[in-house]
């Protein structure tokens, strides 16, 4: 079973790369990093500077495993306490800063599509307000002419998983309950709409986040690449 990764990947990494002498084999493994990034950092060619995190504070590593570490670069770094995970309990849906201006057209898709759900229950799914909800409603939003109805699963307010519960619950409150169809014997099953259309947005996003992964980790690389070789030719 693989070893779970530091709290803050990346903030490990850098404090790792200028507090020892551990390969970046040795960092990139025990951070679950590709090598290219901690090489980026070393050299200062990373896109995003990061605040080194302590691991031997929070307990994650201590100084004798560092050590075991710097005198065998094969040496495996073994996690010393799994870092704890932090969740909210209470208050709002957290949303990150780039998805908040898409709250309006997923909330604006919700009523369009379903009626159903209780400003309540979009409030929670979207982590928004009541005042949001009753704007975007009766068309008073001070940015109504630029919302457009847009999926919150597509654009990443809430998971397919917690959309489909909060329509089911609304369903089961208003007492809406969906016939099953009736299938002729030796025929094909007809596949909801929504099943479909779940499926291909499910495919597109992960087409989607695959595609700028790898772009990503193209793009770093070869920016590694460039000054490696700008520098070789510095020193000839």
């Amino acid at each position: 079973m693989a070893q779970p990764a530091p709290l803050m990947p990346h903030a490990t990494a850098s404090w790792l790369v200028d507090n020892t002498a551990l390969s970046f084999e040795q960092i990139a493994e025990f951070c679950t990093l590709h090598i290219l990034e901690v090489q980026a950092m070393a050299d200062d060619l990373a896109s995003s500077k990061y605040t080194g995190r302590d691991p031997v504070h929070s307990g994650e590593l201590n100084h004798a495993e560092i050590a075991r570490g710097q005198a065998d670069p094969a040496y495996r770094l073994q996690m010393q306490k799994a870092p704890v995970d932090v969740s909210r309990t209470k208050g709002a849906r957290y949303t990150p800063v780039s998805k908040r201006q898409d709250k309006p057209d997923g909330i604006a898709w919700v009523l369009r599509n379903h009626p159903e759900i209780s400003d309540a229950q979009i409030g929670k799914l979207i982590g928004t307000t009541r005042n949001t909800i009753s704007a975007i409603r009766d068309r008073s939003h001070w940015n109504i002419a630029n919302i457009q109805s847009k999926d919150p699963v597509t654009l990443g307010l809430c998971s397919q998983r917690e959309l489909d519960a909060a329509v089911a619950r609304a369903a089961k409150k208003a007492g809406i309950s969906a016939e099953e169809p009736v299938v002729e014997e030796g025929a094909t099953p007809r596949r909801d709409d929504r099943e479909v259309l779940i499926e291909e947005l499910k495919a597109e996003r992960d087409a989607a986040v695959q595609a700028s992964t790898a772009a990503a980790q193209e793009a770093e690389a070869e920016a590694w690449l460039e000054a490696k070789r700008a520098a070789e030719a510095g020193e000839g």
